[in-house]
C-alpha cells in the first residue's frame, strides 16, 4: 500500500513540476516577446526575443513544453500587447514551432543536447512558422500577395532566434541541472 502511495505522490510530483516549467517558460517567451523592434515592412511584424526563448525550451525541454510555452507566451502577447487579431494564429503557429523543434531535438535518443540535430530542428520549424503566418495573414487580409511582404521579417526573426538560442543552450546543458538524467 505504501508503495502504491509513494508511486501515486511522485506522478502528481511530476505532472505539478511539469505544469510549473511549462507556466515559468511560457512567461519568459512573453516577457522575450516584449523586447522587440517593430519591422518598417510587411504586415506589422517584430523582431523580438521571444522566438530565442521558444527555441531554447523546446531545446532544453522537449517538444510538449515547447509547444505549450511558445504558444501560450506568444499567444499572450499578442492578445495583452494590442495585436489580439494575430493571436489565433501565433497560437497555432508557435505551437507547431515548439513541437517540431522539441520533437527533433529530442529524437534518436537525444535530449536536446546534439547541437547539429538542435540546428535542424529551429531550421526545419522556420518554414513552418512562416507558412502558417502566411495562410493566417491570407485569410484575414484577403489575398495571397500581401502576406509575401512578411516573409522577409519573419526569416530575420528566426535566424536570430536561432543565433541567440544555440550558444545559450551549448552553456545551459552544461549546467548540473541539465547534466542529471531524468
Amino acid at each position: 500500500m505504501q508503495n502504491i502511495q509513494n508511486q501515486s505522490y511522485t506522478k502528481t510530483r511530476t505532472k505539478t513540476f511539469d505544469l510549473v516549467i511549462t507556466a515559468f517558460l511560457a512567461a519568459l517567451i512573453f516577457v522575450a516577446t516584449l523586447i522587440n523592434i517593430k519591422l518598417p515592412f510587411g504586415q506589422g511584424g517584430l523582431i523580438h526575443l521571444g522566438t530565442s526563448m521558444l527555441f531554447m525550451s523546446a531545446i532544453l525541454f522537449g517538444p510538449k513544453k515547447g509547444a505549450l510555452a511558445g504558444a501560450i507566451g506568444m499567444g499572450l502577447f499578442d492578445i495583452l500587447g494590442g495585436w489580439a487579431i494575430w493571436a489565433p494564429t501565433t497560437i497555432v503557429a508557435r505551437a507547431l514551432q515548439g513541437f517540431i523543434v522539441g520533437k527533433i531535438a529530442w529524437s534518436k535518443g537525444h535530449r536536446g543536447d546534439n547541437v547539429g540535430l538542435n540546428i535542424l530542428a529551429a531550421v526545419v520549424s522556420m518554414p513552418v512558422m512562416m507558412a502558417v503566418y502566411y495562410i493566417g495573414q491570407g485569410i484575414m487580409f484577403g489575398n495571397w500577395i500581401q502576406p509575401l511582404a512578411s516573409i522577409p521579417g519573419d526569416m530575420i526573426q528566426n535566424v536570430v532566434g536561432l543565433l541567440i538560442a544555440i550558444p545559450v543552450c551549448i552553456v545551459l546543458k552544461k549546467t548540473p541541472y541539465f547534466q542529471r538524467k531524468f
